[in-house]
């Protein structure tokens, strides 16, 4: 497993390195935080070990910057700490660290908490899963193209910004961001119960064929509230359901299928839901063009407030620069992942 360890102790850092290559660990090393960043934009690293006191970028925000912008690949996060009382592990725990390690250290406490890291980084497992499932119902629409691939990045890109908002602090936890990459790719699952006469109509639908469109969020909705019943403390079931269910919601009440409005609505159908207008304009359907980055954006400024939330329009409009790239990366001209990864 390819490991980073972090710390402005050169002694420290040859221990750890000496440690983790025994048990077969792929280690590089980092100073401080910063080039700790630096380094993860490389990817594919999976843990992260790193000492809490450190110059330039700490081990808390390290471990924050993680949390809210490496989200393609979970990163597991331990950090070294001679610190102990309550207040600090609430605050590590806050920021989104796995677990802690006591300084001085025990090379056999070090290799069991890395196995734990291990046993945890499996449950990826679990959203390669959700994105084949979500891929599966999409793949019914002959149009959709990387549309799951875009939207669960624009949702990310918005949820990162989201979090980081003085009226969120402290009311979001570190991995919000994670699970709503995650979990955003299932916002259409319930149209697998859509008829194909209604699903694949290429022209304009009837206003009882609308309305029978319209019951992909119900089927999707308690669909899964059984599998939430099941198992009532997995949290991206309980994402995946708020999004599925309400990301037709609109601001001022005029969507579906409840007419939540405002605050109702959950947060991470809000931000989908922007998501997905955008990807909608700026993708060719049978029906109409591609749009540009710059009308899709007009659009969608002056849907603020009445079919998107102000503050979600806001931060589009602070990350727009990063939708562009998006687009780009995932149009329709670029190989799917499965298919990179076959080549």
């Amino acid at each position: 497993m390819k490991t980073l360890v972090v710390d402005d102790d050169e002694i420290i850092l040859d221990m750890l390195e000496a440690m983790l290559e025994s048990d077969g660990h792929e280690v590089r090393r980092a100073s401080n935080g910063q080039q700790a960043l630096d380094m993860l934009h490389e990817g594919d690293t999976k843990l992260v070990i790193s000492d809490w006191v450190m110059p330039v970028v700490d081990g808390i925000e390290l471990v924050r910057q993680i949390r809210s912008s490496y989200t393609g690949s979970y990163i597991y996060t331990i950090l070294l700490t001679s610190r102990s009382e309550a207040q600090d592990t609430i605050q590590g725990l806050s920021a989104g660290a796995d677990d802690f390690l006591t300084k001085p250290f025990d090379a056999v406490e070090l290799k069991l908490r890395v196995r734990t890291a291990e046993r945890i980084l499996s449950v990826e497992t679990t959203h390669l899963m959700i994105f084949a499932l979500a891929n599966l119902a999409e793949s019914r629409s002959p149009e959709t193209g990387r549309h799951l691939e875009r939207i669960r990045d624009y949702s990310r890109v918005l949820a990162a910004h989201i979090v980081m908002l003085p009226e969120f602090a402290g009311k979001l936890s570190g991995d919000y961001v994670a699970t709503i990459y995650h979990t955003s790719p299932l916002h259409d699952i319930g149209k697998v119960g859509i008829p194909d006469c209604v699903l694949l109509k290429p022209g304009r639908l009837s206003q009882s064929e609308f309305e029978l469109m319209e019951t992909h969020t119900l089927i999707a909705g308690e669909t899964l509230s059984a599998a939430l019943a099941e198992f009532p403390r997995v949290e991206y079931l309980r994402v995946a359901q708020r999004i599925s269910l309400h990301h037709h919601e609109h601001y001022d009440g005029n969507g579906y299928p409840y007419g939540l409005a405002g605050r109702d609505i959950p947060l991470c159908a809000r931000i989908v839901a922007l998501a997905d207008v955008y990807d909608a304009l700026t993708s060719q359907r049978v029906y109409k063009p591609a749009w540009s980055h710059q009308v899709a954006r007009s659009t969608i400024i002056e849907s603020g407030g009445s079919h998107l939330d102000p503050v979600v329009v806001e931060a589009f409009l602070e990350t727009e620069a990063q939708f562009v790239a998006i687009r780009e990366q995932f149009s329709e001209s670029t190989p799917r992942t499965e298919e990179r990864l076959a080549a």
